[in-house]
């Protein structure tokens, strides 16, 4: 039966002790006097508004079909920040389509208090939450510490909100039903955003005086609308402790994690045994989540229904692309403007093992690049420079950069710091860095100047074994005791993101805030560049197992990300044979590995018709047959594969190309003149692969201006091509 007791066991212990039932069925069926409730809901959009049309076409058929009077649209945050759109209007565009889409209820993300370091502070979150036609919900934010939000924030539980007004929570009458609704945002925000005057406060706490003040006024039906993230870190905050910790809470509508959870999680509640009901909408504007579910006379579940809709596969509404219009004009012309540069390579901006949240990237190096040469300018006893990855947002383009990729990658405007630090406090920012690999996280430390080598497999605190200063005059070990100047940006200098040691600094008044911006440095840098192609450099690598690859070896970075991503692996458990030969039953091998093709199940008509892989292992032999059912391999005869037969370097090319452009880009443009003096010869099919494969910086050619084409493929060579072509598979598994 519905209970509102609390809960006053620990949450960690509830999770150890094994007590949350994920996704346990309901079976009981609906009577005539249950109440059906159906709840549209959107989480984490940040700004992405192309498609906002579609979402508003969908809002307006799904609120139709369950009936206008029995459906909720709910949003969980994260509206700000990640877009042009924000970076333009600073959430406005945003909000007059949310209006137009009638949204009744929403709640703050962390990133709606991105600008909290700006000029004018949170005064376009102030102005945002006026402008609004519709009430926001937050049990656990306090902004009465910050004057731009005088008369906007109402510290209550109420059945008569007012749009653009804040409430703890709110009662809506929904077909002569009072359904409960307030809102939780992460008190995580205050370490990862610039809350600055603003306080969050304990969410379980806030929490339980929601659902004993819905309770008080005669609510059995609450929905919570959150900013935890599903199964976030249970140090902070997270939907699944909400759900088990406080009893009375029917719905949670998440946000935060961007987990697209479908179906819905069910689970028990320990204290009251009633069913609880999770649901989150991915990220980006690209779902609309729907939940359908139905309460019995006493509040309490008796069936739910989820569904995610697409919105790129609706149809546009025309008022709603009418509002976006003058918006958009302005966006579309200030991202199509080049900064004067042009990227000759993939600028890896993605997420996942390899990107920017674990691995060094070319665009990590790049960036952190254009800080330290702004902080020498300031500051020339400045040495190091690091950029947290969760501050890099997306990935540039080969070709011209434009201000709107610029403006994508860097949204937050974040300004130069530089720090006056110890060794000691520079070596616990870079265990902060590594301490959940391989896990993501937004505090992975870029760097420049620098280089660490870090052992996954030791405890968290002791990771980093090595770790050094990088000038022009060598390489000095970075001592505990000496002074160093690092230049970063103001959100972390600050101690956001983890970083105590940072955070330290700045309260003795060690750290300068020059007042550059990130991304105008990084233009700045960029079109002083002769040629924009960054590289992967070894200045993050992990231990690695081999006797025969050496930290300073130029493969060292290629063979570290491809054993990071389980792509290649040694030859022994201690040697990778860098200088080994490639045959063609290998590569096939790393391409299914990195592209994650399935290799089960594949139908008898759809295998390659290759006679000479029997004799290959079975594993082996479905890798061969799954690349040729995705048409992405082709055999050297009609019948034959040659598996053992060592790969040349232009068969190689040719290869990876065929891969690159049946799954991912188009050809580079045609060339006039190909780069390399030995290639003239080769048939027309080779010499497209190989200039495509250069010009999108994936393989290279030999000092001397040769290619080498007839030449076989080594180990390390193999590293280094499958390693920069692997960006370009997240980027645009992601997009």
């Amino acid at each position: 039966m519905k209970s509102y007791k609390m809960v006053k066991a620990s949450v960690a212990a509830a999770l150890a002790m094994g007590v949350i039932g994920i996704n346990a069925p309901i079976s009981t069926e609906a009577n005539g006097a249950d109440f059906s409730l159906t709840i549209l809901h959107t989480n984490d959009t940040h700004a992405a508004l192309k498609d906002a049309p579609k979402r508003a076409t969908l809002v307006q058929e799904l609120r139709a079909e369950a009936g206008n009077e029995n459906s909720l649209l709910l949003d969980a945050g994260d509206v700000f920040s990640g877009s042009l759109y924000f970076n333009e209007f600073g959430g406005q565009a945003d909000l007059e389509l949310m209006n137009y889409m009638g949204y009744d209820a929403m709640t703050f993300g962390n990133h709606e208090f991105d600008l909290g370091l700006s000029e004018d502070g949170h005064q376009a979150l102030a102005d945002f939450v006026a402008g609004a036609d519709f009430p926001f919900v937050s049990a656990n934010v306090d902004f009465s510490g910050d004057a731009k939000f005088d008369g906007l924030q109402n510290d209550t539980y109420t059945d008569m909100a007012e749009e653009g007004q804040i409430y703890n929570g709110m009662i809506k009458e929904i077909d002569g039903e009072k359904v409960g609704i307030f809102g939780l945002t992460t008190e995580e925000t205050i370490n990862i955003s610039s809350t600055e005057a603003v306080d969050i406060t304990d969410y379980i706490a806030a929490a339980e005086e929601a659902v004993a003040a819905f309770e008080t006024a005669g609510v059995n039906k609450i929905v919570a609308v959150t900013h935890l993230g599903y199964n976030d870190s249970a140090v902070w905050d997270n939907d699944i402790l909400l759900a088990q910790s406080v009893a009375g809470i029917d719905v949670v509508v998440g946000g935060h994690s961007h987990t697209a959870l479908m179906p819905p999680t069910m689970l028990t509640n320990e204290e009251s045994g009633d069913p609880v009901v999770i649901v989150q909408a991915g990220s980006n504007g690209s779902l609309l989540g729907e939940l359908d579910v139905t309460f019995d006379d006493m509040g309490v579940i008796t069936s739910h229904v989820g569904e995610h809709h697409k919105v790129a596969d609706a149809v546009a509404d025309p008022a709603a692309v009418e509002i976006l219009a003058p918006y958009k004009e302005i966006v579309d012309a200030k991202g199509a403007e080049s900064i004067g540069a042009y990227a000759e390579v993939f600028l890896n901006g993605t997420r996942d093992m390899g990107g920017v949240r674990t691995s060094e990237t070319n665009l990590g190096n790049l960036i952190v690049d254009g800080m330290l040469s702004k902080a020498q300018e300031i500051d020339p006893e400045t040495v190091i420079a690091v950029q947290n990855g969760g501050g890099i947002r997306s990935s540039i383009d080969v070709g011209d950069i434009t201000y709107g990729e610029v403006l994508s990658v860097m949204p937050f405007g974040n300004s130069l710091a530089i720090m006056d630090l110890t060794g000691a406090e520079l070596l616990a920012a870079l265990e902060v860095s590594v301490s959940s690999y391989p896990s993501e996280l937004g505090s992975f430390l870029h760097v420049s100047g620098l280089e660490f080598v870090f052992d996954p497999s030791k405890p968290v605190g002791e990771r980093v074994v090595d770790a050094n200063v990088v000038t022009e005059d060598g390489r000095l070990p970075i001592s505990e005791d000496e002074n160093y100047k690092v230049a970063t940006n103001t959100y972390i200098a600050t101690g956001k993101d983890g970083f105590t040691s940072f955070g330290e600094a700045y309260e003795d008044g060690r750290v300068s805030e020059p007042g550059f911006v990130d991304y105008e440095m990084f233009i700045d840098y960029v079109t002083s560049l002769d040629m924009v192609w960054p590289l992967m450099e070894g200045r993050i690598t992990t231990v690695l197992p081999y006797t025969d690859v050496n930290l300073l070896d130029w493969e060292y970075p290629y063979v570290n990300d491809l054993f990071s991503r389980n792509v290649m692996t040694g030859t022994t458990t201690n040697t990778f044979s860098p200088d080994n030969t490639l045959p063609r039953w290998q590569l096939a091998s790393m391409m299914v590995r990195l592209l994650d093709l399935p290799t089960e199940d594949i139908a008898e008509e759809d295998k390659a018709p290759f006679t000479d892989i029997a004799d290959l292992p079975v594993a082996r032999q479905n890798e061969i047959h799954a690349l040729y059912a995705a048409g992405l391999i082709n055999g050297t005869t009609e019948t034959t594969f040659s598996p053992r037969a060592f790969i040349k370097r232009s068969h190689f090319a040719l290869m990876v190309d065929n891969v690159f452009t049946t799954g991912y880009f188009d050809s580079a443009e045609e060339v006039v003149e190909y780069p390399f003096s030995d290639v003239s010869h080769l048939p027309e099919v080779e010499l497209d692969a190989i200039w495509n494969m250069y010009a999108n910086g994936i393989i290279s050619g030999y000092p001397n201006g040769t290619f080498k084409p007839g030449a076989t493929t080594t180990r390390a060579e193999a590293a280094r091509i499958i390693s920069m072509f692997a960006p370009y598979v997240k980027y645009y598994e992601a997009r």
